[in-house]
């Protein structure tokens, strides 16, 4: 009985209270008007609660919430969109205007006038990048990255090396042949053609650690205003078969695209080859037709050392009369990666006194260190048994 009875109390309606009657007044409305905008307001807090809990939160994303989604008409959409096309841009006409075009090149296809697509806007596209296309209208949907070995664009690539001919000394056979050889049909290509003959495809300079090689070949690119690209042989070497040769022609197309951008169209490579002890390569790489000519760099003499002594200080701060002949003949057996290490260590000297300038004591003092104290660290008498 006392169930019922509370079951009767349940169902009866809430009383009005004070403000449901002030409201009433207000608004002018009928008796259930208060409490229906009361459960209004009830209902909005319980979802804003339960949004919370389910992670919904109001933002400009424009995001429906989860149970809005349709994630099976979703899969089918992208299961429909069909895949692009790779190709390359190779001009655009009238850049910047309303009305441009870009002709792309499909690889074993066409070359084709085309327009962007939706999704991509002209600043995203520049002449030789590799684009996606559609398979339709061929228009641009979207821009690509090179195709390049991430290996392949660490190397070492420098624009116009700063090093002159003047900067080597010792070396004046070795630069006059490097010049016939690399300089001489880059220059001047139409001795060759008069004559009927093909010019040299490769150089191979060979001889001991630190007697000029690599800088040489930087003096050659700064004459010839071509790129000096540095690869060291190993770096070539990978596991799997046709992975070194892929990486070299690699190495040529980021070369081949910097000079596209530039507006030269034909990039002539030119091998120089560097090595210690050419014994250690294949015979197939040293034949002719594929390194044509050869070039030793030995050990400088007197006459060169003393050279590369005066070429390493004429930019530091030594003092008058200084023997550059009598430290040229304390150091035999040197090369010239040895004598700059000389004149550096001497400025050391200088820096320890808290001198301004270098004097011969600093110089004598410094071929003692280098020269005989780092002996044991030289690779020269390593080399010296192929001579």
């Amino acid at each position: 009985m006392a169930a019922d009875m509370e079951e009767d109390k349940k169902e009866q309606p809430r009383a009005l209270d004070e403000d449901d009657i002030a409201l009433l007044k207000t608004y002018g409305l009928g008796p259930y008007a208060g409490p229906i905008k009361k459960v209004e307001k009830d209902i909005k807090e319980i979802t804003k609660k339960v949004n919370d809990l389910c992670g919904i939160k109001e933002s400009d994303t424009g995001l429906a919430p989860p149970s809005q989604w349709d994630l099976v008409s979703d899969r089918q959409a992208m299961q429909e969109e069909q895949p692009l096309q790779v190709a390359r841009c190779t001009k655009i006409i009238n850049p910047g205007g309303d009305d441009a075009k870009y002709i792309i090149n499909v690889k074993q296809i066409a070359k084709f006038v085309v327009g962007l697509g939706e999704r991509v806007s002209p600043t995203d596209i520049d002449e030789g990048m590799r684009v996606g296309v559609d398979r339709n209208k061929y228009q641009i949907q979207i821009p690509l990255p090179p195709k390049i070995d991430p290996s392949v664009t660490m190397m070492t690539v420098e624009e116009k090396p700063d090093v002159t001919y003047s900067d080597i000394g010792g070396c004046k056979e070795q630069i006059e042949k490097m010049r016939e050889v690399v300089e001489l049909p880059m220059l001047h290509p139409e001795k060759f053609v008069k004559l009927g003959i093909d010019p040299p495809k490769g150089v191979l300079c060979y001889g001991p650690p630190g007697t000029g090689k690599t800088l040489l070949a930087r003096a050659v690119a700064n004459r010839t205003d071509a790129c000096f690209i540095r690869v060291i042989g190993s770096e070539l070497v990978q596991k799997y078969v046709g992975e070194g040769a892929r990486m070299v022609r690699e190495l040529f197309q980021v070369k081949q695209g910097e000079r596209e951008g530039k507006g030269n169209s034909r990039v002539k490579p030119l091998l120089p080859a560097f090595c210690i002890v050419p014994d250690t390569l294949d015979p197939a790489l040293l034949r002719p037709g594929r390194l044509d000519r050869k070039v030793e760099f030995g050990l400088p003499d007197l006459e060169s050392r003393t050279q590369i002594f005066q070429i390493h200080s004429r930019t530091m701060n030594c003092e008058r009369d200084i023997r550059f002949e009598l430290l040229a003949r304390l150091c035999p057996n040197s090369t010239g990666a040895d004598i700059r290490s000389v004149c550096t260590e001497a400025g050391m000297y200088a820096i320890r006194a808290r001198r301004k300038t270098v004097n011969e004591k600093d110089f004598l003092e410094a071929v003692s260190k280098v020269i005989k104290g780092y002996q044991k660290f030289s690779a020269t008498p390593k080399y010296m048994v192929y001579n």
